[in-house]
């Protein structure tokens, strides 16, 4: 298959996310398994893990496009009351402000952004790798 000129390549990518260990970020009780990750674009697709009990704590907006997929646990938005559930599908656009949050439960998402997370580092965060 020939493509079209200026489309991006994109090498076949196969993980065994039962072996992959979580990364722990600087935000208690949040973790992450990086799946993919467009350097040029910040464009990812990671899962998230938050412990029954972590916060996002402030409200706060994205740079690009974040859309969750909840596989498990209960995970809300406070101030809309806004829950996540296994099976929920979550879209928030670009610049749009949300939270804080709150994990009822353990939670497992899987995050999607189409450019950079955040304009700049959100300030629960000490570890500038977290904010990507």
């Amino acid at each position: 298959m020939t493509l079209p000129d200026g489309a991006p390549t994109l090498d076949e990518i196969l993980i065994n996310t039962a072996t992959t260990p979580w990364r722990e970020k600087s935000l208690k009780g949040v973790h992450e398994k990086m799946l993919w990750r467009n350097e040029a674009t910040g464009a990812s697709v990671a899962l998230i893990k938050f412990d029954k009990g972590a916060s996002i704590p402030e409200p706060h907006l994205h740079a690009s496009n974040q859309m969750m997929f909840c596989l498990s646990g209960h995970y809300e938005y406070t101030a809309t009351g806004v829950a996540l559930k296994a099976g929920s599908f979550y879209c928030n656009p670009k610049g749009n402000v949300h939270g804080p949050t709150l994990a009822h439960e353990e939670t497992i998402v899987i995050e999607i952004y189409d450019g950079p997370h955040y304009p700049m580092k959100p300030s629960w965060y000490t570890d500038e790798k977290d904010a990507h």
